[in-house]
């Protein structure tokens, strides 16, 4: 692989896995402040609030480290569609979070950075699956011995 794209991958998938770690902690240390973007539907918002809390930290980690860039590109990817809906669910009922609700322009804007955030951790989980060798054909290894 070209070193300058191993490189740009590398300081990408930094970048964006440090605010993911520093936000699951938030997760921990303010439940109370996320909790009522939790869509009524599913109920129990400190759990879901902890639970994303745990995948944000894990897979944030995941992505600053390159044996498991691949996994943790595709399933950050995939946590960000899942938990779209919380922000979804505070657009469509006017939430306020911390205090503050947002307009329309503002939700816009979250919608296309939340569909960017994905393209990127998508782009990051296919180079790396390039650079390193399959993370699932690794694990289909590890089974099949």
């Amino acid at each position: 692989m070209n070193i300058m794209i191993n490189k740009i991958l590398t300081l990408v998938s930094i970048i964006l896995g440090l605010p993911f770690v520093w936000i699951g902690i938030l997760h921990f240390q303010d439940p109370a402040w996320f909790e009522p973007i939790v869509p009524e539907l599913i109920g129990f918002p400190r759990f879901w609030v902890y639970a994303s809390g745990v995948f944000e930290i894990v897979l944030g980690l995941g992505l600053m480290f390159s044996r498991t860039r691949e996994i943790s590109g595709y399933g950050t990817a995939l946590m960000l569609i899942v938990l779209y809906a919380a922000n979804f669910n505070m657009w469509i009922n006017d939430i306020a979070i911390g205090g503050s609700k947002f307009g329309t322009n503002w939700h816009i804007m979250r919608a296309v950075i939340q569909v960017l955030l994905i393209s990127i951790c998508i782009w990051i989980g296919r180079t790396s699956s390039k650079q390193y060798g399959s993370t699932f054909e690794y694990l289909n290894q590890i089974k099949l011995r």
